[in-house]
């Protein structure tokens, strides 16, 4: 049987802006300020999904 994975969380399992920017941090911090190319992979899932999970930012009217 073959299965696949999702690469989008579920809405029930999402984590918080919060949460993945405290993950975030941690990996800046493992990394001591230089990430390798797996790191930077992960970088920038973590960003994609900081970025979903992050309340919409206000527009200012013109």
């Amino acid at each position: 049987m073959l299965h696949t994975m999702s690469t989008t969380p579920d809405a029930d399992t999402r984590r918080s802006a919060a949460e993945v920017n405290e993950e975030i941090r941690a990996l800046w911090f493992r990394a001591g300020g230089t990430l390798s190319m797996e790191e930077r992979r992960e970088y920038q899932r973590l960003v994609l999904e900081w970025a979903q999970a992050a309340p919409p930012s206000p527009t200012r009217a013109a």
